[in-house]
């Protein structure tokens, strides 16, 4: 019988996560946390890989009165992403979003700056890139930052999280070569009913990983 949580934190879902991607060959594996939450998950992950770690930050679009309920996403660079079926069930435009998008990616660039540091990113070109997150819910910031990443020409790019839910996981299979995911259970509510601890990951504790990665 299931546990009442699958995962203490998300250190120990890295870990497991982190074993099942072991088993597999990578060509010069980059793992890039999912900010930022999914840079703890990433992190523990790439240890057990002995891979690099670095950053890929994507921000929520939320509906309006709604900022919970993300209708798309965007990354510091790059166009929005957003979830036609969300927009055509509120009956929204991109257009009625656009105050929205330009504030989520000013935080993605603010947050992209400040994780860095001033340190290049890691190169991305022709390597396995391993797009980690602490898990999938709607999938549209994981395919807001799987669509900027394809630009940087990847061998291949991947999604990996502890746990998904099972349409979002199948959804985003249209922007990744693969997503793998521990668990993708029919009864999946949200992310945080798999993990005992879920508290928020702030953006110190992001920049003392990425360093110490």
């Amino acid at each position: 019988m299931r546990r009442r949580h699958e995962y203490r934190d998300r250190h120990e879902a890295g870990l497991r996560l982190g074993e099942l991607l072991a088993e597999r060959e990578w060509r010069d594996p980059l793992v890039l946390g999912l900010a930022r939450g999914g840079v703890v998950v990433g992190h523990a992950v790439a240890g057990v890989l002995g891979a690099p770690l670095d950053v890929a930050v994507a921000r929520k679009i939320g509906a309006p009165g709604q900022p919970e309920f993300g209708v798309g996403a965007v990354t510091p660079d790059g166009p929005p992403c957003y979830d036609e079926r969300s927009l055509s069930m509120l009956g929204l435009r991109p257009a009625q979003l656009s105050d929205a998008c330009r504030a989520e990616r000013a935080e993605a660039r603010r947050r992209a700056v400040v994780y860095q540091r001033g340190r290049p990113p890691q190169p991305r070109a022709g390597r396995d890139l391993l797009v980690v997150d602490d898990g999938l819910a709607t999938g549209v910031t994981a395919r807001a930052a799987l669509r900027a990443l394809r630009a940087d020409r990847p061998h291949s790019l991947v999604f990996a999280a502890p746990v998904c839910a099972p349409d979002a996981a199948a959804a985003l299979k249209s922007d990744a070569d693969e997503v793998l995911c521990l668990l993708a259970p029919h009864g999946f509510r949200s992310v945080g009913q798999w993990y005992a601890d879920f508290r928020q990951t702030g953006d110190d504790e992001v920049i003392e990983l990425l360093e110490t990665s």
